[in-house]
C-alpha cells in the first residue's frame, strides 16, 4: 500500500477525473458540474500556497486518491480552521486508502497550525465517510437538515470537528 504524499503537477488530471465521477455518480459532494484541469490546479496552488497539505496516493503509478485540507470559511478569524476533503478513485475504495490519507492530512494540517478540523459529510445512504471521520476522533457537531438537491433529492449534511493541536497560543 501506497504512503500518502504531497500532489504533484503530474497528478492534477487524475485528481480532477476522479472528482468528475463523484460530480457525476453520487451526492458526495454537491459540485453539479465537475471542475476541469486548470480549476483544480488553481485550487491547489490555493491550498498549498497556504500552507496547508493536498495528498495523493497511488499505486503502479496511478493516483488511487487524493486528499486536501482547505480553508473552512475565507473570513481571516477562521484561518486556524480547516476543512477536510477526502475521494478515493472508482474501484480504490474499501482497501484503507482513505485511512492512510486521513491520518497523514491529520498530521501535516497539525504541523501547519490548524487547530480545529472540520468535516462536512452529506448524509447520502453510504456511512463510510462518517466511519472514518469517527475513527479518526472526529465528532458531530450538528445536522443542516435538506440543504442540498441533487439527483432529484434532498440532502442532509452532518458536520463533525476534531481539536488538532489546542496547546498552541497564538
Amino acid at each position: 500500500m501506497t504512503t500518502p504524499r504531497p500532489l504533484a503537477e503530474s497528478d492534477v488530471p487524475a485528481v480532477a477525473s476522479i472528482y468528475a465521477h463523484y460530480v457525476e455518480k453520487s451526492v458526495a459532494t454537491f459540485d453539479e458540474i465537475p471542475p476541469g484541469v486548470e480549476d483544480w490546479r488553481a485550487k491547489a496552488a490555493a491550498i498549498t500556497g497556504a500552507g496547508l497539505p493536498f495528498l495523493v496516493t497511488e499505486e503502479d503509478g496511478e493516483v488511487t486518491g487524493f486528499a486536501y485540507a482547505g480553508p473552512f470559511r475565507p473570513k481571516p478569524a477562521y484561518r486556524h480552521t480547516a476543512e477536510d476533503s477526502i475521494y478515493l478513485a472508482p474501484g480504490a475504495t474499501g482497501r484503507g486508502l482513505g485511512r492512510l490519507l486521513l491520518g497523514e492530512l491529520v498530521e501535516r494540517a497539525a504541523r501547519a497550525g490548524v487547530r480545529q478540523m472540520v468535516a462536512v459529510v452529506a448524509d447520502g445512504g453510504d456511512p463510510a465517510s462518517l466511519r472514518l471521520h469517527t475513527a479518526f476522533g472526529f465528532e458531530q457537531a450538528g445536522r443542516l437538515r435538506s440543504v442540498g438537491f441533487k439527483h432529484g433529492r434532498w440532502i442532509d449534511t452532518i458536520l463533525l470537528q476534531r481539536a488538532l493541536d489546542t496547546s498552541a497560543t497564538l
